[in-house]
């Protein structure tokens, strides 16, 4: 059974095992990026809106249609609701989003005279964006540094010993403190790709994964080497650790 790592005893020991993680990671999925497809930041805004409680790829199977039929915000705040609700449909709770796309389409018209706003301060504030919505935005469609504090990201902080926090907003300070600036995008696409492909919520392929090492968290999953590999939902194999 490989060594479970430490507890970081230091501030400096935890920054440093940190970023040997992100770098571990970056190596392992060096493809690593938002998985949304999207062409405009406001492509990219009305995406994340409609990736809550559904996967990526669902969102990308609506998207082309919906994008089409509404090429900018004044489109989406004259949207006919019963037309919106049917073309965001397989997405799920496509009431409440059809809603949130209604009353963002105007506050972007009314306020930022339909362009989406480049500054975290002015994302959250409009109509169901909060600060992961942001931050994805900023991150992928401005080129702004921010960390995405989704549910993997969330669970992966954690099981990494980043954080013992549940709250996003403290998680997101927390991980923001462990790297440079410049690192947070990219450090957001490597541990959600790396929470979709090998550190699930309910079984992580612990005995698959090329972090044991560095994770205090070994052994929450399955630690069988072959049995983990089952596990595993990436393109291609992933070695597993000696």
């Amino acid at each position: 059974m490989p060594p479970t790592a430490p507890t970081a005893a230091t501030p400096v020991a935890l920054t440093r095992r940190a970023r040997r993680v992100y770098r571990e990671l970056a190596l392992l999925y060096p493809d690593a990026r938002c998985e949304l497809d999207f062409t405009t930041p406001l492509q990219l805004l009305v995406a994340t809106v409609l990736s809550a409680q559904t996967t990526d790829v669902r969102v990308n199977t609506v998207t082309p249609t919906l994008f089409a039929r509404y090429p900018d915000a004044a489109a989406y705040a004259g949207a006919d609701r019963a037309e919106l609700e049917a073309l965001i449909r397989p997405t799920g709770f496509f009431r409440a989003k059809t809603d949130s796309l209604l009353k963002l389409g105007a506050a972007l018209v009314e306020r930022y005279d339909g362009q989406v706003p480049s500054r975290l301060a002015d994302l959250v504030t409009l109509p169901g964006v909060g600060r992961k919505t942001a931050n994805v935005v900023l991150g992928d469609a401005f080129g702004v540094p921010g960390i995405t504090v989704d549910t993997h990201v969330g669970r992966l902080a954690r099981r990494l010993g980043w954080t013992t926090e549940d709250d996003p907003v403290k998680v997101e300070h927390a991980v923001a403190a462990l790297f440079e600036r410049r690192d947070w995008t990219a450090l957001s696409h490597v541990l959600i790709f790396h929470g979709r492909r090998t550190c699930h919520a309910r079984t992580p392929a612990c005995g698959a994964c090329p972090l044991v090492r560095l994770c205090p968290s070994y052994g929450v999953g399955q630690t069988d080497p072959v049995k983990a590999r089952r596990l595993l939902r990436y393109e291609r194999a992933i070695e597993a650790p000696a």
